[in-house]
């Protein structure tokens, strides 16, 4: 049997092995969910960059879409902040995005010795499990966190897929352990630890609450995202 772990933050990351395993990179609030939705609403690719500077110059130099956030909040500069809903226009069909975030991208990015890395959401959970379950390989679920730090809402997540992959993964570590054991005290409700996650907290101050309730939907879409060479699209 394979095994599964988990990393809570990017801080953590360097303690992981991540040789021949698959990452799946997870910010629930809200780049992994942006960009799954994207997908799934017909964007051709999404381009994660760690800094402002980056992002701005890939949507000059190659006419890209330009998207991200600092604290949660959408940068000026850019034509899209960090909202789900923002991903889903009809013109964004068939068209690529450059995006950089406060945690998300920079947990792709800190993932570049797997084999693999795919992006996770509550939004398309089962399509990640499916794969994951025949993939015969083993998993480190990369939790963004906030700013180094551990969240709720990427450690119930990362849980749930734990249960999900549970007859074809073996937890390994008790970060694997206590995320778990997390999603099963909450499995049913969700949404209710989630809006008391300090993360949630802070975005309901920004006026997105509606943002928050979006991205607790398990399974909306069938998209699988895949980064390989310096780019997300569907496999």
């Amino acid at each position: 049997m394979n095994q599964v772990e988990v990393c809570l933050t990017p801080e953590l990351i360097g303690q992981f092995d991540l040789t021949n395993k698959i990452v799946v990179a997870v910010d629930i609030f809200r780049a992994t969910s942006c960009m799954v939705t994207g997908m799934a609403h017909g964007v051709k690719s999404i381009h994660p960059v760690g800094s402002v500077e980056e992002c701005l110059e890939l949507g000059l130099k190659k006419g890209m879409i330009t998207a991200g956030e600092r604290g949660g909040k959408k940068l000026e500069e850019f034509t899209i902040g960090n909202s789900p809903y923002e991903y889903m226009r009809d013109e964004f069909q068939d068209k690529s995005i450059v995006v950089t975030t406060t945690n998300g991208t920079r947990t792709i990015l800190a993932s570049l010795a797997a084999d693999q890395i795919l992006i996770g959401a509550f939004l398309n959970l089962r399509s990640v499990a499916n794969y994951l379950s025949t993939s015969r390989k083993d998993v480190v679920i990369h939790c963004a966190g906030w700013k180094g730090t551990v969240n709720i809402e990427d450690t119930l997540f990362a849980g749930a897929l734990i249960e999900e992959i549970k007859a074809s993964h073996k937890r390994k570590g008790d970060p694997s352990l206590i995320a778990h054991q997390l999603y099963r005290a909450n499995a049913h409700d969700l949404m209710e630890i989630a809006k008391e996650s300090s993360h949630a907290q802070r975005l309901a101050t920004f006026g997105i609450g509606k943002d928050i309730e979006f991205c607790m939907n398990q399974s909306l879409y069938s998209v699988l995202p895949e980064f390989k060479d310096g780019k997300l699209e569907a496999i």
